[in-house]
């Protein structure tokens, strides 16, 4: 092919990409384009927005709480303390945002070496080890002591967890922190939850606590961190307040 002749092949092969661009074609790109940058800029700002807001409200409440609840703090390290001369808090890995793990804070309502004792109480009887296999909870555990009863009846149990939200490692409201055992057991779920900072209390607090089984709370958990939101989290910690002074779910 000449040179010439190549010319005027690539003039009529661009004259003929361009009429296939039709008016409506035309068209349908200018308006689809902004539509989904304008779309994705909305979301990125209301995430981000969500974020402050979620973590401000955190440090504002958790740190108002700690100074707030202190006597509560002494009072049931005192009551702990007196009983079996053991830690008043205890201290244990969990699975956090991200997969990062972290020291989780309670205040102990077992007795020491609560999970080599588990583990004896699981090998020795099936049917325990099944209802534990079911809701990674045992119902009425003796491992619990006479002043754990109490505290967690009250969740006083968890308000360590406020130093944790403070510290940024959980939230006001989140997903359960996980133990790190229970990661094998989580499926498809741990990649959804682990996109949220675990809480201090959640939807599956809300929605019968220990009486759900382990796969019951997962989807609660996913759920959660697919329609999270400011208004839905308040309404998670309006409903929490209201289990905390019934006692209900708690164990």
């Amino acid at each position: 092919m000449g040179i010439q002749e190549e010319e005027n092949y690539k003039i009529l092969s661009f004259e003929t990409n361009v009429k296939l661009l039709t008016d409506d074609s035309i068209d349908n790109i200018v308006k689809f384009e902004p539509s989904i940058v304008t779309n994705t800029q909305n979301i990125g700002f209301k995430d981000k927005s969500y974020a402050f807001f979620k973590r401000a409200f955190d440090i504002v409440v958790s740190g108002t709480a700690i100074v707030l609840l202190s006597p509560v703090f002494l009072a049931t390290t005192i009551a702990i303390r007196s009983q079996d001369k053991g830690p008043a808090f205890f201290i244990q890995q969990r699975i956090g945002k991200n997969g990062k793990v972290f020291n989780l804070y309670k205040f102990r309502s077992m007795k020491e070496n609560a999970d080599k004792i588990l583990f004896e109480m699981l090998k020795n009887d099936e049917e325990l080890a099944k209802e534990y296999e079911m809701y990674k909870k045992i119902k009425d555990d003796p491992r619990i002591t006479s002043v754990g009863k109490f505290i967690r009846r009250t969740s006083i149990d968890e308000l360590p967890q406020l130093i944790n939200v403070f510290k940024g490692e959980m939230s006001l409201v989140g997903p359960r922190p996980y133990l790190l055992r229970e990661k094998a057991y989580m499926g498809e779920a741990y990649n959804t939850i682990i996109e949220s900072k675990p809480g201090l209390t959640g939807l599956w607090q809300v929605s019968g606590r220990a009486r759900t089984t382990f796969d019951e709370r997962l989807e609660y958990d996913k759920e959660y961190v697919e329609s999270k939101g400011a208004f839905y989290d308040m309404g998670i910690l309006f409903k929490t307040l209201g289990s905390v002074v019934k006692g209900d779910g708690a164990e």
